[in-house]
């Protein structure tokens, strides 16, 4: 799987109920690969290209996110080390787990 096939899947993989009331946007891009991830009150919308003011912007590359995703590589060393850049990690931490990422 790659991250692109990975994040259009987090729709169907996420529970709405965790995510009712809460607004984000997120920017990835992965190895030229842009797609913007919104939440809005429980809906999650997957987009190819940027969109809108996101609140956090995930730069790397297909093999390091894709390793973070599946557990082969540590995060935090992934963003320690510059694989993986964030700008702000704190908002990407509040649902990561929602998204299948943790």
């Amino acid at each position: 799987m790659t991250a692109k096939e990975f994040l259009l899947s987090i729709p169907e993989k996420a529970k709405g109920e965790s995510l009712e009331g809460m607004d984000t946007l997120f920017h990835f891009e992965i190895d030229g690969e842009e797609l913007s991830v919104k939440v809005e009150d429980g809906a999650i919308n997957v987009s190819e290209g940027l969109e809108g003011d996101a609140k956090c912007i995930i730069k790397s590359t297909n093999d390091n996110f894709m390793g973070v995703v599946n557990g082969d590589v540590n995060p935090t060393m992934a963003v320690l080390t510059g694989k993986i850049k964030i700008n702000n990690p704190a908002e990407l931490i509040k649902y990561a787990k929602s998204f299948g990422m943790m």
